[in-house]
């Protein structure tokens, strides 16, 4: 494995571990998040190359299905990843691009991209700055876990549960409570559709996403 791209991971378990210990903290909106009808906000990330990207060229061209991943472990995002591979012709047959958001740094995304075949750009959010700025907050562990007994504190399950996982593609990283969300962004930056997941699982229905796209095209 490429040094930085070690060094990267190693940090992000070690951000994992530091935040599954403690616990989700940011489970509530302090304001109302933005809404359909409302502008996309135009954040600026760079790209798994590290080009600095903004969301408005892609929205400029056309709608945008806009997906923000779980953590890269997470096997719920393996999930939707499996769904969306049957799902992504129809979305760019009816005139969408989609971009992804993750939480990984540009060397890392990189890589679980090209070992994943992701076709879509990403782009590398580490901070979480965008997940917090279009509202998605972390889940709390019945929305994460489900029936799993989390406590606080408690490295015993870490140790059971997550430490035969290291150095396999479900490696536990990043932000273990982060909720994902998918957003249908018509020409010109309103926002059509806004999916923000109850739970991991809460993927829209591929006729969903659809009907937001050909609303957006309008």
């Amino acid at each position: 494995m490429d040094p930085t791209i070690r060094d990267q991971h190693e940090a992000a378990e070690a951000e994992w571990l530091t935040a599954w210990l403690a616990g989700p903290k940011r489970t509530r909106w302090t304001s109302l998040p933005p809404q359909v009808g409302d502008a996309a906000p135009d954040v600026e990330l760079p790209d798994a190359s590290g080009q600095v990207r903004r969301l408005s060229q892609w929205w400029r061209v056309g709608p945008v299905h806009l997906i923000f991943l779980r953590h890269f472990g997470c096997s719920c995002l393996s999930e939707r990843w499996n769904l969306l591979c049957s799902e992504l012709v129809a979305i760019t047959e009816a005139g969408a691009a989609t971009v992804a958001v993750a939480q990984g740094e540009p060397e890392r995304t990189a890589e679980v991209a090209a070992r994943r075949g992701y076709p879509f750009p990403i782009l590398c959010d580490p901070d979480r700055r965008a997940y917090e700025v279009f509202g998605l907050l972390e889940g709390t562990p019945s929305q994460v876990l489900h029936d799993f007994p989390w406590r606080p504190d408690d490295r015993e399950s870490v140790e059971k549960g997550f430490a035969p996982r290291r150095g396999t593609e479900r490696a536990v990283v990043d932000d273990p409570w982060q909720l994902p969300g998918e957003f249908i962004i018509a020409p010109g930056g309103r926002i059509a559709l806004a999916h923000r997941y109850q739970y991991c699982e809460d993927f829209p229905p591929q006729t969903v996403l659809l009907s937001a796209i050909a609303a957006a095209r309008v």
